[in-house]
């Protein structure tokens, strides 16, 4: 357990702070106001695109940055609107190529692509992908959704489980073509470059606060890098193997305000 406060805490949102309900409970919100009012940068760091900024937002509360998309765009909070500070986009050509590669490896594979930056923009889906929230889709022809610069894409295999799928990106994708990870039960291709790590990285730079002043939540392997640029992480109960490996310590599950136990006893200590 830290013995004393960080000058950044940076959470991921799903499977960390929100609950498995898709709510954060108010002792949440509350121990986060309280580690704000003791001059802590709070940031939101999240899979989630440039689309979903507004449940973002509602989810972690007040706040001072948000690193949205894997860490491609960045957003100063603190203000009454959000400030657009960084944004990174993959070309559709790119996302196109790493997909050949992983189909011809293991076969068809399901294809979502999020193209659109403004709030509730749809996502463009293959037919028949069974997108799992309640978010706006249209399916279109591939020719037609990797035409462009993109947000990041997703991918599904009904041959194989979540890990072996990202095992394979992993091996056949060029890091240079796009990042590959995953944050829930797809794997995600973001911009080459674009990674939790980064976008903290860009916040503390602009702050002048060392990495090693810095405490993050996690769950998924998306959060990985963060979790070793950071001083300190910790895993919520039941994350994935890959966060375990590597987190200095383990909270409480997102259904048991984990986040919440650490900063109460950090705050109280």
């Amino acid at each position: 357990m830290r013995s004393s406060l960080p000058k950044l805490v940076a959470t991921d949102m799903d499977g960390t702070l929100v609950r498995s309900d898709g709510t954060v409970s108010d002792r949440s919100h509350e121990v986060l106001a309280r580690l704000r009012a003791n001059g802590v940068v709070l940031v939101g760091a999240t899979g989630r695109g440039p689309r979903l900024i507004e449940l973002t937002m509602r989810d972690l509360g007040p706040a001072d940055y948000l690193v949205l998309a894997q860490g491609a765009h960045i957003y100063d909070i603190g203000g009454p609107l959000p400030v657009l500070l960084h944004a990174m986009t993959v070309p559709g050509a790119s996302i196109a190529r790493a997909v050949a590669l992983v189909e011809a490896e293991i076969g068809p594979v399901q294809l979502a692509v999020e193209a659109g930056t403004a709030v509730n923009s749809p996502l463009w889906t293959d037919v028949g992908f069974a997108w799992p929230y309640p978010e706006p889709t249209e399916t279109r022809p591939r020719a037609e959704t990797l035409h462009g610069p993109l947000v990041k894409a997703f991918l599904m295999a009904e041959t194989m489980s979540l890990d072996d799928l990202l095992a394979v990106c992993r091996r056949v994708i060029p890091p240079q073509l796009c990042e590959a990870s995953s944050s829930g039960g797809m794997v995600e291709l973001a911009p080459h470059g674009a990674t939790k790590a980064t976008g903290l990285a860009f916040v503390t730079e602009a702050l002048g606060i060392d990495p090693g002043d810095v405490l993050v939540f996690g769950d998924m392997p998306n959060d990985v890098p963060m979790f070793a640029w950071a001083g300190h992480g910790v895993a919520v109960a039941g994350a994935h193997r890959e966060v375990l490996a590597i987190a200095d310590e383990v909270t409480g599950s997102d259904d048991e305000d984990g986040v919440a136990t650490y900063l109460e006893r950090l705050l109280d200590g």
